[in-house]
């Protein structure tokens, strides 16, 4: 896809276009400017639940009838297909337009997912990727994909601020945020900081923390354990002043569900866990300025 004088013609990027010289920086500029919000979900480090809120950020904004795509840009990790049933499903590209068609889960018709996972021939292939490849793939899913008009892009990124974050922040302009998914342990809050002081580098706002594994929630007796203690994030939020977006508990339905592949906003809308993450979508919703939709 080069310029075209004629299709572009009253699009408010069209000046940015016509000056690219890579046509790819052309696809890219022109995918993302039909997207209104792009959030990147960071975490500090691994093992926080970043991708199970990803999907479950992702899954109820669709519930409420935005149309809304994930990228998942973890490549050495891609769980985004497992978490979403999509396990063994392939990208293609449209004969007719030459554009590479996104994964519709099936019952949500408003949700298109991209992920490494879909371009490996076998679940347990390792990605073996310097920097540069990583950049490259992570243009060609924003740029190469036909992601359409989107009322929400959503992008579920490895731990860390390393190459995809960076790079996720360098290609994805404007970006709206990022979120930021923490559990209330010390050590944890530590790594936080880290990724809040880099979205700062990159100039990127944050818009808000989210404590997940607040609380075990008992299956027997329903009551709540702090395994991890409590409160952690939302401190966190306060001293850095930042908007805190909410505490997701610990559920044994999330991850049976999880591991199923369909998330705990569609399985189990009345659970603990999935009101938590109404809760935040309602205040993640008023960070971005966009009105909520009934479901």
């Amino acid at each position: 896809m080069a310029f075209d004088e004629k299709n572009c013609e009253g699009c408010a990027h069209k000046s940015t276009c016509q000056a690219a010289q890579d046509p790819m920086d052309v696809k890219l500029t022109c995918n993302l400017s039909k997207i209104k919000h792009k959030i990147g979900v960071l975490s500090g480090k691994g093992g926080v639940g970043k991708t199970t809120v990803a999907t479950n950020l992702a899954t109820e904004l669709a519930k409420r009838g935005f149309k809304v795509g994930l990228l998942d840009a973890d490549l050495h990790g891609p769980n985004v297909a497992k978490m979403l049933g999509a396990e063994g499903q392939r990208l293609f590209a449209d004969p007719e337009t030459q554009t590479i068609k996104p994964f519709i889960p099936p019952g949500m018709p408003d949700l298109k997912v991209v992920s490494m996972a879909f371009l490996l021939e076998n679940p347990d292939q390792p990605v073996i990727w310097r920097g540069p490849l990583k950049h490259q793939a992570i243009k060609q899913f924003l740029a190469e994909i036909d992601w359409g008009e989107l009322d929400f892009l959503i992008v579920d990124l490895p731990p860390g601020t390393g190459d995809e974050a960076l790079s996720v922040a360098q290609l994805i302009k404007p970006m709206d945020g990022f979120v930021v998914v923490t559990t209330p342990q010390e050590v944890s809050l530590l790594d936080t900081k880290k990724s809040i002081s880099f979205a700062k580098m990159m100039n990127v706002p944050v818009l808000g923390i989210i404590e997940n594994m607040s609380g075990l929630i008992c299956p027997h007796c329903g009551k709540e354990i702090d395994i991890f203690k409590r409160g952690g994030g939302e401190n966190a939020a306060r001293e850095l002043e930042i908007p805190f977006l909410g505490r997701i508990p610990i559920e044994p339905v999330v991850v049976e569900t999880g591991d199923k592949g369909i998330p705990v906003v569609m399985s189990h809308p009345e659970s603990r866990s999935a009101k938590s993450f109404k809760e935040v979508v309602d205040k993640l919703l008023e960070e971005v300025g966009e009105v909520t939709k009934v479901e």
